[in-house]
């Protein structure tokens, strides 16, 4: 198991480091937008980042290793070309927003998602499965922005239940109460579509256990309907869906861009979009672009390593890196 983590770490290193300037290339190549500089930002400055960063200058290759010989130099990942602050900072104010509406979704949809998909499964083609499918198939289809446009129209406007510019999204450093009502809807948006994608994945898990042979055999060495699926059943229909519920604790940091978009909520997505968006007399910001692509690279290469970690530990019988016997 160790030399195996040892490989995976070492491969996620590699590969990090190659999406990385693959990335790099690309957005050093992306047309800028040279008008004016921004007009919040003292031109002398702009021009002094832009060539600490070596931007424009030289091949790409160099520009790649001075900006990673910045990094270790600087102790920083630069600093942004829009506002005179480090990116590190930036990312960090906008990441424990995108915690703050993403940590509740996760927690509320796992017993209920999961729920409903048991439900459903021990009820297989009964009025009850019939209504918890078609409910989780229209959520699934419907894309999320529609169903975010929809909250915001019903519940804004139609049932007055929630303010406007509630609806649109406050932070908490004026009033917060204000600030708990902007969440409501961005956290019932996240937690449909994770009640619905859970349910589907549960209810098809569990289904294909109940009819087994293994669960066969637990019947007839006496176990009843109920207890062989509480022992058996549920426990080994778990086992395809935990290790996604454990790497989705990483995915938590990864931010809703959709979400955060609709509902102006200002996280990590929202920062992801302003940095590649070129407005008249600014150009793209791009110590902001390569900070969030390590961090959303680190984040998936971690979240996939921790799934196949999880599989021994809640699956004993896998053995990770054990080869062929």
């Amino acid at each position: 198991m160790t030399n195996y983590i040892i490989k995976r770490i070492g491969l996620m290193i590699v590969t990090t480091v190659i999406i990385i300037f693959m990335v790099f290339a690309f957005v050093r190549m992306m047309p800028d937008a040279r008008i004016e500089a921004n007009p919040d930002l003292d031109p002398a400055i702009l021009q002094m980042l832009l060539e600490r960063d070596g931007i424009g200058k030289g091949p790409i290759i160099e520009q790649f290793f001075r900006w990673i010989n910045n990094i270790f130099e600087y102790r920083s990942l630069g600093y942004s070309l829009r506002e005179p602050r480090e990116v590190t900072q930036m990312i960090g104010e906008r990441l424990i927003v995108s915690i703050r509406i993403n940590i509740i979704p996760y927690f509320l949809s796992i017993p209920i998602g999961i729920s409903l998909g048991i439900w459903a499964a021990l009820k297989k083609n009964k009025m009850t499965d019939h209504i918890i499918s078609t409910g989780v198939m229209i959520f699934i289809s419907v894309p999320s922005f529609v169903v975010g446009v929809l909250l915001q129209y019903y519940f804004a406007f139609k049932l007055n239940w929630v303010p406007w510019k509630v609806a649109r999204g406050s932070d908490f450093s004026n009033d917060i109460w204000l600030g708990l009502a902007s969440y409501i809807l961005p956290i019932l948006m996240l937690t449909i579509g994770g009640v619905a994608g859970l349910a589907r994945l549960s209810r098809a898990e569990l289904t294909e256990v109940l009819t087994s042979e293994f669960m066969l055999l637990c019947r007839t060495k006496g176990l009843n309907r109920r207890q062989a699926t509480i022992r058996h059943g549920i426990r080994n229909a778990m086992v395809p869906i935990a290790p996604g519920l454990i790497g989705g604790l990483v995915g938590i940091l990864s931010g809703a861009i959709v979400t955060e978009r609709i509902f102006a909520v200002f996280g990590i997505g929202t920062l992801y979009l302003e940095a590649f968006t070129s407005t008249a007399g600014t150009r793209p910001d791009y110590p902001v672009i390569m900070a969030l692509i390590m961090f959303y690279t680190l984040i998936g290469l971690s979240a996939t390593l921790v799934i196949d970690l999880s599989y021994g530990v809640i699956d004993p019988r896998i053995r990770m890196g054990a080869g062929k016997r």
